[in-house]
């Protein structure tokens, strides 16, 4: 706590612009910094607020493997990419708890329908211009959770492929270059070395 009102203490903003109120919002802060010896300067950033959102990494444990999506990402078309990203299922939080919309989103994207998803971590992907917090989460599935196709919404423009893989192959996709979504790849990590932990 002293460490928040110390931080607190150390901003003032001087003013607030919007620089664009189209899909998400684009700020422009300006801002006096108090910098380690006492001296204030005057420094302005750019935030991009889409809202925050949720990501879930569904895994069947008996079988060894991971559900995971692939659909097309414009930002990484523009950045040189194919655009085609393979993620775990996620989404923007909107009005919802993160846990209420992992779950929805995780029926919407894979059509399995998970109850019990455990949160593992808070995360936020990009500080230095988005101030998206996103929320991690694990959950199991089996075939007996299977309730649709999935493929998520196709009035908000969503295709989205369903891929069933195993962990170990997931974990080379990410070596090979071929998984290349941050939270995707934090996820498998996080599962990978918490299944080496619990064997014996």
């Amino acid at each position: 706590m002293s460490e928040e009102i110390a931080t607190k203490d150390r901003v003032r903003v001087i003013d607030t612009v919007v620089l664009s109120d189209d899909w998400y919002v684009l700020r422009k802060v300006i801002f006096d910094f108090r910098r380690r010896d006492g001296v204030w300067q005057r420094q302005s950033r750019e935030t991009y607020d889409r809202g925050n959102g949720a990501t879930i990494l569904l895994h069947n444990p008996r079988e060894g493997k991971v559900l995971l999506t692939r659909q097309f990402r414009m930002p990484a078309f523009v950045n040189g990419h194919d655009g085609m990203l393979i993620e775990t299922a996620a989404g923007l939080l909107d009005d919802a708890s993160p846990e209420e919309r992992i779950r929805a989103e995780a029926e919407e994207e894979t059509g399995y329908r998970v109850e019990h998803v455990e949160k593992v971590f808070e995360a936020f992907m990009s500080p230095g211009a988005v101030t998206e917090r996103v929320y991690f989460y694990l959950g199991e599935y089996d075939g007996s959770m299977r309730v649709s196709d999935g493929g998520g919404i196709a009035d908000e423009g969503e295709e989205i492929e369903v891929l069933e893989l195993p962990l170990q192959e997931a974990m080379a996709m990410i070596e090979r270059g071929e998984i290349v979504d941050g939270k995707t790849i934090m996820l498998l990590q996080h599962l990978a070395l918490r299944q080496a932990a619990t064997r014996p």
